[in-house]
């Protein structure tokens, strides 16, 4: 018998067992579960960053092996291998930030606050690695005679490494990695102080008084939002936008809706440890800083040059031709809306606080409807339901309820998704309801996407909204706005969904920023049409379908009330493009000096306010997704008024060969085709502003 050490084989089984323990299911190469979800219920907090750590190593040594290959470059050791690497840490990364929006809490918020600049870090040296760009650089597509699909994964890849900064002089590239970890420490506080700012604010609703005006559907919300929060009230108003926009809308104590507003509009400056307005500042100055060392005159200049629009020129010039008609428009109904307030015996102006109120009440008088005529025939399963059934009269989709897979949170519900002939699509998730633990908005993200590189890979879609949730055994009940932001939405993850691609990088919605909302824009247009309405529509409790009274009133309203939608949007966007023009960027920043002098100089109505304030206007400053880009609503919603006229022009709704086209080179290409090239091959030509006019009631 011998004594002594383990031998080295047990010490390193004994490592790798401690290892596989300390990232728990992050260890298994292939989850079990249904449809290969993530097993939500066995992943902790702790599992996390040791996970991302060993995904991040595995995947520094694919890229080393890849640039260090002393064969000749070729697309399949170089592009291909690229595309191959990451899955691990794609892996991780896809359950944790979607957690971190969905379902949150401190010990994810720290986790995040470590690993987002060292996934910056991390991204950036790949990105300027001087030896794997020289190979990216070589592959010679002629030569190969590569595909269209293969040369489009290469020109993509060329594109990001010299927008990374690849070919700069090794200072410059320092540099660019500095700003890049930074960028995302910057992003992640102002995403935490704008949830804080969110999650904390409650406006209680104490007497019969405080809650004068209210329906009964906001009553019950309030009083759900009460109990959510372990509230001594019985009933409190969020900053959840299913909750605050009601009560602005329906709430007669006029001090009341200004409290409430001023909470609203002011996150994110609250003078506090959650006030972004600094966080802003260095994060325009860094963005116009990365833009000059790429040679650009702005950051609005570097971020357009890679969109359909092309350049901030052609972009602002959409924003002016619609904000001239949408701000005559917007006087008309304010000066309407003032005489409504002097008819009811008031001296006071207008204000932002009011719109809401009496644009309502102006609705009731002119169309003679009421959004609480009109709930009780939007139940949220009759929503989803209605959604669900457009996409399988256009795509032949069908969609399969599983009560028994993995979730991150009880009110997650999941379906699979298959095509008419039953052939597998992928699984969709929808989270719809608000809670503390949730950013506000919605958003659709993947927690797999499609691929058929590593394997016939379906993807994992999820959809995230804040609807207020009924109280146990009654319907939710959604407004026509929820209603379109569902289909809205789930347009989105018909993008996931549907993609039909075989290399990752060009998967769903993976496109240009401004392309990107075509899908979702687009799918809107079928919640509006009578035939799906007359369908669909029907009262939560008797089944009973609108009446048809009802329904031409409804949709005689669309128009309504459009300059002031118009208005708040094009004002943000307007807002965006100035900041991000600013080719100085100073560290010095008066972000609201900055935001009333936008205004100032677009005349913008005293009564409207911008639809997200710059201190919470989390599309811009989350993260780089939107800077600079929040045009892109408009610009694809010229391409979604267009695209469904050609639905109308078929004269079919579901017109089965529009429908191909539309699935096969906008909803099912992915990123294969420049946007232009995509757009006009199903619609046979590019778009005019026209359409857009015509919808939003402005073409006058």
């Amino acid at each position: 018998m011998t004594t002594g050490t383990p031998d080295a084989s047990q010490e390193m089984a004994h490592e790798t067992t401690a290892a596989a323990a300390r990232i728990g299911p992050f260890a298994d190469p292939a989850w079990s579960t249904p449809h290969g979800l993530p097993p939500f219920e066995d992943i902790v907090p702790a599992h996390y960053l040791p996970a991302f750590e060993a995904a991040l190593a595995s995947h520094r040594a694919e890229i080393d092996a890849i640039a260090a290959d002393t064969a000749p470059a070729t697309f399949a050791n170089t592009v291909a291998a690229l595309e191959r690497a990451g899955h691990d840490l794609d892996r991780v990364a896809s359950v944790f930030f979607n957690l971190s929006g969905s379902h949150t809490n401190p010990e994810l918020q720290a986790v995040e606050r470590t690993i987002t600049p060292r996934l910056a870090r991390h991204g950036s040296a790949i990105y300027l690695d001087a030896a794997l760009w020289a190979r990216i650089s070589a592959v010679d597509p002629e030569a190969e005679q590569l595909g269209p699909e293969e040369r489009r994964v290469l020109d993509r890849y060329r594109t990001r490494f010299r927008r990374s900064g690849a070919d700069l002089a090794p200072e410059a590239k320092d540099r660019m990695a500095e700003i890049a970890a930074r960028m995302a420490e910057l992003g992640t506080s102002f995403s935490q102080n704008l949830l804080a700012d969110e999650s904390s604010f409650a406006l209680p609703l104490e007497t019969e008084d405080d809650l004068a005006g209210l329906p009964p559907f906001l009553r019950a919300a309030a009083a759900a939002a009460a109990r959510e929060r372990a509230s001594a009230h019985g009933h409190v108003i969020t900053l959840s936008r299913s909750l605050i926009e009601p009560f602005l809308v329906f709430s007669t104590r006029r001090d009341l809706r200004e409290k409430a507003y001023d909470a609203w509009t002011r996150r994110g400056e609250s003078g506090g440890a959650t006030d972004n307005r600094g966080l802003i500042a260095e994060i325009v100055a860094l963005r116009a800083e990365r833009a000059r060392l790429l040679g650009y005159d702005s950051f609005a200049h570097f971020k357009l040059s890679d969109t359909m629009a092309g350049s901030p020129d052609r972009a602002m010039d959409l924003l002016r031709n619609v904000w001239t008609p949408a701000h005559h428009q917007a006087a008309t109904e304010r000066d309407r809306l003032q005489a409504l307030v002097q008819a009811e015996g008031h001296n006071f102006d207008l204000a932002k606080h009011d719109w809401r109120h009496y644009a309502e009440k102006l609705r009731r008088a002119e169309h003679d409807l009421d959004e609480g005529e009109i709930k009780p025939y939007l139940p949220l399963d009759g929503v989803i339901a209605a959604a669900f059934d457009t996409a399988e009269r256009l795509f032949g989709l069908r969609f399969e309820e599983l009560p028994d897979v993995p979730r991150y949170h009880p009110d997650v519900r999941a379906w699979a998704v298959r095509n008419a002939d039953g052939s597998e699509v992928g699984l969709f998730l929808g989270d719809y309801f608000a809670r503390a633990t949730k950013r506000s908005g919605a958003w659709m993200s993947a927690f797999r996407s499609q691929e058929r590189l590593n394997g016939d890979i379906k993807p994992i879609i999820v959809n995230v909204m804040n609807f207020a949730k009924a109280p146990d055994g009654e319907a939710t009940l959604l407004s026509f706005d929820d209603a379109r932001t569902l289909f809205h939405e789930f347009g989105h993850a018909l993008h996931g969904l549907l993609s039909d691609v075989t290399y990752p990088l060009l998967a769903g919605t993976a496109v240009a920023g401004d392309f990107v909302e075509l899908p979702s824009q687009l799918y809107e247009h079928w919640l509006e049409q009578p035939e799906v309405l007359r369908k669909h529509a029907r009262h939560y409790r008797t089944g009973e379908p609108m009446p048809e009274d009802l329904l031409k009133r409804l949709l005689a309203a669309r128009t309504f009330n459009q300059g002031f939608a118009t208005i708040e949007y094009t004002a943000s966007a307007i807002v965006d493009m100035t900041l991000h023009l600013s080719s100085a960027g100073e560290d010095g920043l008066d972000v609201a000096a900055f935001e009333a002098d936008a205004l100032k100089r677009i005349a913008m109505p005293a009564e409207i306010a911008m639809r997200h304030r710059t201190p919470h206007f989390a599309h811009i400053f989350s993260g780089d997704g939107y800077a600079a880009g929040y045009y892109s609503y408009l610009w694809s919603e010229v391409l979604d008024a267009d695209a469904f006229d050609a639905f109308r022009e078929a004269g079919d709704i579901f017109h089965p060969e529009t429908a191909a086209r539309l699935r096969k080179y906008v909803y099912g290409a992915g990123n294969l085709r420049d946007p232009s090239e995509a757009y006009t091959a199903f619609r046979g030509r590019l778009p005019s502003i026209d359409p857009l006019l015509r919808q939003r009631g402005l073409a006058a």
